[in-house]
């Protein structure tokens, strides 16, 4: 288990380097692409995105009172080299920290709110490590994901633990509606000796749907170290990952609208990490995700949806110095009920799950190894005229810490066709991890607290919407307070003994400004976060200090430009410093990267893209000691059916 870290100064431009290669991207055929786009005129406005993860219920984004961003698989096709954690950190109201690149240990925060606050489904079902008590983005391939829902802000009411900053759902390729049996399939070369290979098979016969697809990703990488760590871990040899990945999906259509449908994925890696000099230490990852489900219409004006899945995560530890080898496991089975009924003004959910959670570790196991959780949950969604009411509670029965009842209100109203006002306030919890209940003392003199207690939170947000033409301008500003905010800590200072306790209280505070808009052919998206996360426990050595690895302040600018056959974009992200420990002692450095990107349709169903990541070749560090990726160019070869 490695400390995260991060910061150094960044170092001068390289320009030649990057003139090049910035010449390199942006070098089009002009006069061709001229002569085959289309002339410029305003774009007729599309419909609104339906989203199901705000309201556990099929909703249009503009009526969620939530916030609510949509990833399409056009927009993932274009992060070539990117991490899942990287992707979602180009997005309103999200940082992430990383341990190097692909492969190595990475969390993200949810509007100041740590990893453990933030659910991962896929495809609905729960993803993450129990040990840990956070999602896992580590091991999910970009080019198996078909889209992702963003939802910020508290949605216990509905999930339960970990949603207590919002909720992550990456859904799988799938078959389209009417497609009949289509392929696809990409292949990318790049930097450190990347290469990515991707296959797939769907298929639509009006009965039966079903897809396929394979993925294998290699990378040498680079040392995830640097000499910043100390001596104890650092070592400069690169850090490479190898992965492969598959899904499939099958589904059956009956009379009377009733679906059957089950999905499977799996996803094998192993990944270098540093653990001291000369040490090549190796981990695997394997993620398993298996569902089943049936959904239909029970009488009329209900609908309902029985799952039962169940999602695994080993961690092993094959080669080290100091860790324990073994594997780190985590299995969590989930059996849920989704019940809609519609109402003569709105609908009502009613939801019943069972969550049963078990984990292991080598050598010295868990003092308690299971965790089971029996839930209820009622939902109101109404939409009347101007008026958007959104409502839900709901009650867990957890088997460590007995009964808890979070709940959540939402309301939004139209002013004009244009202008949109939104308010919301709801309650979270979230239990601690195994880790920190039952970790037994190791020689590093950490040992869990079996005394710990769950987080509970209170949360408000305030957000306008306006629509002009084709530009949308928002703003969100949101609080929460944390009570019992969980983080490890010297028992006595100087001791170098740690083990995590309750704090009594956190604030986190803050603002996004956004746009997104349509200028011609150029689509222009902007935000601007500022966030103030505080331990606000009067009287301890902490008071008033900001809490760990979150930037206060951050911004992306991002334009893409379509020219017909051609398209290119660019994107530019800024963040400020901020610190690696409670005690703000240890600062990291500020910095800001920048991307471009093009992509050639030279055929319907072919193109040819080239992204380089990190144009100026920027050093930077989002944990204490560990690097990130330099200047790096991908170029994709993509084959997709229009």
């Amino acid at each position: 288990m490695s400390k995260l870290s991060v910061g150094s100064r960044l170092p001068e431009t390289r320009l030649r380097a990057t003139a090049a290669a910035a010449a390199l991207m942006l070098c089009l055929p002009l006069g061709a692409a001229a002569q085959s786009a289309p002339a410029v005129a305003t774009a007729a406005a599309s419909l609104p995105a339906v989203v199901v993860t705000s309201t556990r219920s099929p909703i249009q984004a503009d009526r969620s009172i939530a916030d609510v961003t949509v990833l399409t698989a056009e927009d993932l096709a274009v992060q070539s080299g990117r991490t899942l954690a990287e992707v979602l950190a180009q997005q309103p109201g999200i940082q992430f920290t990383s341990n190097g690149g692909l492969g190595k240990s990475s969390s993200i925060f949810m509007r100041g709110l740590e990893a453990r606050h933030v659910l991962l489904l896929v495809d609905g079902v729960r993803y993450g490590s129990a040990t840990l008590g956070q999602a896992d983005f580590d091991n999910l391939p970009l080019g198996d994901i078909e889209r992702i829902e963003i939802v910020r802000g508290p949605l216990s009411s509905l999930y339960g633990s970990d949603a207590v900053g919002g909720v992550v759902q990456v859904f799988t390729r799938r078959a389209q509606p009417g497609q009949g049996l289509r392929g696809n399939g990409a292949l990318t070369v790049g930097s450190k000796r990347h290469a990515q290979g991707s296959a797939g098979l769907s298929f639509d016969d009006g009965l039966w749907n079903g897809a396929v697809q394979l993925i294998h990703t290699e990378n040498r990488g680079f040392s995830a170290t640097n000499e910043r760590i100390g001596s104890y871990s650092y070592n400069s040899d690169p850090d490479g990952f190898n992965q492969n990945a598959g899904s499939v999906q099958l589904g059956l259509r009956l009379p009377q609208g009733w679906r059957l449908n089950t999905r499977m994925l799996q996803s094998d890696a192993r990944s270098a990490y540093d653990d001291g000099p000369g040490v090549n230490a190796l981990s695997r990852m394997r993620t398993q995700i298996a569902s089943v489900e049936a959904s239909g219409q029970m009488l009329p004006g209900w609908t309902t949806q029985l799952r039962i899945a169940r999602s695994a995560l080993d961690n092993e530890t094959l080669t080290s110095l100091r860790s324990e080898l073994g594997t780190f496991a985590t299995v969590q089975q989930q059996l849920s009920w989704d019940n809609t009924f519609a109402l003569p003004v709105g609908s009502l959910l009613v939801v019943a799950e069972h969550l049963k959670q078990e984990v292991s570790k080598p050598v010295d196991n868990y003092d308690v190894t299971e965790r089971n959780v029996r839930s209820v949950a009622l939902g109101y969604n109404a939409a009347v005229g101007a008026h958007t009411v959104q409502a839900s509670v709901r009650h867990d029965d957890n088997s460590q810490y007995g009964d808890q009842t979070t709940g959540n209100l939402g309301y939004g109203y139209a002013l004009t066709p244009a202008l949109r006002l939104s308010a919301q306030v709801g309650t979270s919890f979230s239990a601690p991890s195994f880790n920190d209940l039952y970790w037994p003392l190791d020689a590093w003199g950490s040992y869990g607290n079996p005394d710990l207690q769950p987080e509970k939170g209170r949360h408000g947000e305030l957000g306008v919407t306006y629509t002009a033409a084709s530009s949308t301008f928002s703003a969100r500003l949101f609080v929460s307070k944390v009570r019992n905010l969980i983080a490890w800590s010297e028992t006595i200072p100087g001791s170098y003994i740690y083990t995590p306790m309750n704090i009594d209280r956190a604030s986190m505070t803050g603002l996004t400004l956004g746009y997104e808009g349509q200028w011609g052919p150029v689509k222009v998206a902007a935000f601007v976060d500022h966030l103030d996360p505080r331990n606000a426990t009067e009287g301890s050595a902490n008071h008033d200090k900001l809490l760990p690895r979150r930037a206060r302040n951050q911004a992306r600018l991002s334009a893409d430009v379509d020219l017909g056959a051609w398209s290119v974009g660019a994107g530019l992200q800024a963040r400020s410093h901020r610190y690696d420990d409670a005690a703000n002692t240890l600062r990291l450095a500020g910095y800001a990267v920048a991307d471009l990107n093009a992509q050639w349709q030279f055929q319907r169903d072919w193109s040819l893209g080239a992204r380089l990541n990190n144009v100026f070749d920027r050093q930077y560090e989002t944990a204490w000691g560990y690097n990130q990726p330099g200047r790096e160019l991908h170029v994709t070869l993509r084959y997709s059916p229009r």
